[in-house]
């Protein structure tokens, strides 16, 4: 789609006056009230402050509690040791290249993302585009340059007001809800067309790089594909898409839902990852030039393959997302490879040379995407470095070769943990501190009494 120009506030430099001068003459201007000064999490959730316009024009310091970025999705904060007792302080630091209005906002308001920065100056180990932008370092000191672009499904559902009962879908323009499967439709992506006149506007101003809109298998579920590009910048465009999904679907009475299995019986929804790599001269490493593969382009496979498992809770990190790999549903169940094949976890598509890539398919639209961007690059970079192998392509069914992947969140957590890579592909403080958030959640969920245990066990046990 067409992109309309965006003020770039990149240039800017808040340490000099004249810079902040023509900030500050921006926001009064426009009538910017305040600044969202915001952050993934771990769960790629967005927190920070808002900030008065005046002061972030004028590069005031903000700081918040070096916890917050490993906050668990029940608000709860892991006491392990690697935590510092005495919660100290992290500064947030603004990339003024996201300087964006925010458009679900009613009064104006902008918005920017955040590094969170140790007073010391280095970037906090736990916050997930931390790690992102060190494996993106690792790249760079080879002279090499990661390129990325995700494919995320989501589903439309109507509000939810009790949790305990499962979620509907809305009421479209032909006054009932979807149902049955309906890929494709170009009907039924209408069906809620106030919604994406809405979104598309919002994701407009933000300035991300949409390509495709479809429809997917599920009743209301939608995909929609990101252009590819620089790996954080394109993180935080999938942040901030996933953002204004949900703000833009509750102005419209809905519920954007980025779960892996929200739906019982339909199909999950993904967050599949493209990448290549560029050298200092633009050249896709992937293909000789001649066009043809180039051992590198199966060194970052055979990355991929041995050490995506130790890293599965990363692409799958709730106890829903196990739900999604399902044989026969397009979410794969090992880290086989094939060219065009949608029954690989990785797949090669067919393209030109110039575009050759890989389609790692194992994250789910519930993944952090700086986490799974940094989680597959650092597993492609170990695999040029070490010039691992892949195995032979898979030509077939690869539904019908052995399970490869973790098949519960348990069992993915007991193998990250006992990972003699994980430590090292993604730093060793931050997957203490991740094993020790996702075990959190995972004991809350465990105290949970469920609808199969009412149904079943109630009249039976």
């Amino acid at each position: 789609m067409t992109q309309p120009a965006l003020l770039s506030w990149s240039h800017l430099n808040l340490t000099q006056d004249a810079d902040r001068a023509e900030l500050a003459a921006h926001f009064r201007a426009t009538g910017v009230r305040d600044v969202e000064c915001l952050f993934a999490d771990v769960t790629g959730y967005p927190r920070g402050k808002l900030m008065p316009a005046a002061s972030f024009a004028a590069g005031g310091e903000l700081r918040i509690c070096q916890a917050i970025p490993m906050q668990c999705v029940t608000g709860e904060y892991s006491y392990d040791k690697v935590f510092p007792d005495s919660d100290p302080d992290v500064r947030l630091v603004p990339d003024l290249a996201t300087l964006r209005r925010a458009p679900w906002a009613s009064v104006p308001r902008y918005l920017a993302v955040h590094d969170c920065v140790e007073l010391d100056g280095s970037l906090c180990e736990f916050a997930p585009r931390s790690v992102l932008r060190n494996v993106v370092a690792r790249y760079q000191a080879m002279g090499l340059t990661p390129v990325v672009a995700p494919e995320i499904e989501f589903y439309l559902t109507a509000a939810m007001t009790d949790p305990a009962q499962p979620l509907t879908a809305p009421v479209g323009r032909g006054g009932r809800p979807e149902v049955g499967q309906s890929a494709f439709s170009l009907n039924a992506l209408n069906e809620l067309a106030p919604f994406w006149d809405a979104f598309h506007g919002a994701i407009d101003a933000l300035g991300i790089r949409a390509d495709t809109w479809l429809h997917e298998v599920g009743p209301c579920q939608y995909e929609i594909n990101l252009l590819h590009g620089d790996p954080v910048a394109v993180a935080d465009q999938a942040f901030l898409f996933k953002t204004a999904a949900r703000e833009i679907a509750l102005q419209h009475g809905l519920n954007a839902v980025f779960m892996a299995k929200p739906l019982a019986g339909e199909a999950g929804s993904s967050m599949h990852l493209h990448q290549s790599v560029v050298d200092a001269n633009g050249h896709n490493i992937f293909s000789l030039p001649d066009g043809s593969e180039s051992e590198a382009f199966l060194h970052y496979i055979g990355g991929l393959q041995a050490f995506t498992p130790d890293l599965t809770l990363i692409y799958a990190p709730t106890v829903n997302s196990y739900r999604r790999y399902v044989t026969g549903s397009q979410a794969p169940i090992n880290v086989e490879w094939g060219r065009d094949n949608r029954t690989a976890g990785l797949r090669v598509p067919v393209s030109a040379p110039v575009a050759r890539r890989v389609e790692n398919r194992l994250a789910g639209a519930d993944a952090n995407p700086y986490l799974a961007i940094a989680a597959t690059l650092a597993a492609g970079l170990e695999g040029l470095q070490t010039r691992r192998m892949p195995g032979e392509p898979v030509l077939d069914n690869g539904y019908e070769l052995p399970r490869g992947l973790p098949r519960t969140f348990s069992t993915a957590h007991e193998q990250m943990a006992q990972s003699a890579h994980a430590s090292r592909l993604l730093g060793e403080r931050f997957v203490r501190a991740y094993l020790a958030v996702k075990e959190l959640e995972h004991d809350s969920f465990l105290h949970e009494i469920s609808a199969w245990e009412r149904r079943f066990l109630l009249p039976q046990v």
